[in-house]
């Protein structure tokens, strides 16, 4: 059985820090591109980072970059999305979804084209 499972969301200050956690079961985790997504309250599911297989090449939306890291351990089944400096527009539920789809970025952001997705973690900012 196919499983992604999200952990670590929660309520933080403007300013403040939360690592999210998706480990992975049922499908080979190192053949798949991990990716991010969120959605914020009224808008729609939207990618926000994603990583290749083996983990060099990594691709973050211009309002995530340089404050939110993207990783993954393969030994370990987990892709992580490290986020510093949260502020309030950062409030959603982060999902994580798995694609053979090999580009990162753009051309790989529509939902279609992953195959697997967790069941999301709500990550909530206070001003």
């Amino acid at each position: 059985q196919v499983q992604l499972v999200e952990s670590g969301g929660g309520l933080v200050q403007a300013g403040g820090s939360l690592r999210l956690s998706c480990t992975a079961s049922g499908f080979t985790f190192s053949r798949y591109v991990m990716a991010w997504f969120r959605q914020r309250p009224g808008k729609a599911r939207s990618l926000i980072s994603s990583i290749n297989w083996s983990g060099p090449n990594t691709w973050y939306v211009d309002s995530v970059k340089g404050r939110f890291t993207i990783s993954r351990d393969n030994a370990k089944n987990t892709v992580y999305l490290q986020m510093n400096n949260l502020n309030p527009d950062d409030t959603a539920v982060y999902y994580c979804a798995a694609t053979t789809f090999s580009a990162l970025g753009p051309q790989a952001a529509h939902f279609s084209l992953y195959k697997y997705w967790g069941q999301g973690t709500q990550v909530t900012v206070s001003s």
